[in-house]
């Protein structure tokens, strides 16, 4: 999957709501914050809503590992 540039405010809504996720507390607000988050970066950068949404779940989901020093 190619390198998809991510915006700090759709990283923060994207954490938002999976700690809700995982407290069992998601709001239908919540949910559809993120969403239209996803879809707007998307037309913006001329990507698939999809590959943004999934972008970003893998990154606040599994991040990356920091390397040590």
């Amino acid at each position: 999957m190619a390198d998809i540039d991510i915006p700090e405010s759709l990283i923060a809504l994207e954490r938002a709501a999976w700690a809700e996720q995982q407290a069992g507390a998601l709001t239908v607000e919540t949910a559809a914050a993120v969403q239209q988050a996803y879809t707007e970066h998307a037309v913006a950068k001329g990507l698939s809503r999809y590959e943004v949404e999934r972008a970003t779940k893998r990154l606040v989901r599994h991040p990356e590992p920091e390397p040590e020093a």
